[in-house]
C-alpha cells in the first residue's frame, strides 16, 4: 500500500494516512522483537504508523488492563485488537491490501 492511498477507520471512513498500529511489548520477548522489526519495516514502506508501548509504562499497564492479552506482543490497529503473540503477517498483508482495519 502506498502512503497516499486512503485507508478506512473502524467506522468505515476514508482517511489519507496509513493506519495507526500500537504494539504493546514486554522485555525478553522474542515475539515482541520480531513484531517490532516487521512493523518498523512496514513503517519505512509507508504502510502504517507505529507506536511501541512498553508494558512497564503507565500507558502499557492501561492497555494490559483494558485488553488483557494472554501473551505478548499485543497489536492494536486503530485502537482495536488485531493480534496477540506471534504477528500474523498474512493477516496483516490482507488487512493492508483491503485498506480496512477490521
Amino acid at each position: 500500500m502506498k502512503p497516499s492511498q486512503p485507508t478506512l477507520t473502524p467506522g468505515g471512513q476514508a482517511t489519507g494516512s496509513p493506519p495507526q498500529v500500537t504494539l504493546l511489548v514486554t522485555t525478553g520477548c522474542h515475539y515482541c522483537e520480531d513484531a517490532s522489526e516487521e512493523l518498523a519495516t512496514r513503517v519505512a514502506l509507508g504502510e502504517l504508523q507505529l507506536e511501541v508501548v512498553p508494558l512497564a509504562s503507565k500507558e502499557g499497564e492501561a492497555l494490559q488492563a483494558t485488553h488483557r492479552p494472554a501473551m505478548f506482543p499485543l497489536v492494536l490497529i486503530e485502537g482495536k485488537q488485531f493480534s496477540v503473540g506471534r504477528l500474523p503477517r498474512r493477516k496483516l498483508d490482507r488487512m493492508l491490501a483491503r485498506g480496512t482495519t477490521n
